[in-house]
């Protein structure tokens, strides 16, 4: 189970649960500051836990997550509605179509489908 380091689990959530549409439960609280839970559907676990040490450390790479939601257009639209700042869908020559964006601990997402598989619009 991957296990993701957060600077702040409270705002993470939002992007995790409310961005997402993850559920998060096993909740672990050390003097009333949550430090650590699991957000999960039916098929992906994840345990998000809080960063010791600097919020992101220097020249760090990270976790980069490549999402394949349902519908492109509106998972870009419900992010972006929550204020996140999302790129520009794009067509790659590798036969994906595609968007990203840096959460709020500096991950990367990116978002496709096959480009062959989109509705026409």
């Amino acid at each position: 189970m991957p296990v993701i380091p957060s600077g702040d689990l409270e705002k993470s959530l939002r992007f995790w649960i409310t961005g997402l549409g993850l559920i998060a439960d096993r909740e672990m609280r050390q003097d009333g500051l949550l430090v650590g839970c699991m957000v999960h559907n039916d098929t992906m676990f994840f345990w998000l836990n809080q960063r010791a040490g600097e919020q992101i450390p220097s020249a760090y790479e990270g976790i980069r997550f490549y999402w394949t939601p349902d519908d492109l257009f509106a998972m870009r639209q419900h992010l972006q509605q929550l204020g996140y700042e999302v790129s520009p869908i794009e067509n790659r020559d590798y036969g994906q179509t595609e968007f990203f964006l840096t959460d709020d601990d500096g991950y990367s997402h990116c978002f496709g489908i096959a480009t062959n598989e989109l509705p026409f619009k």
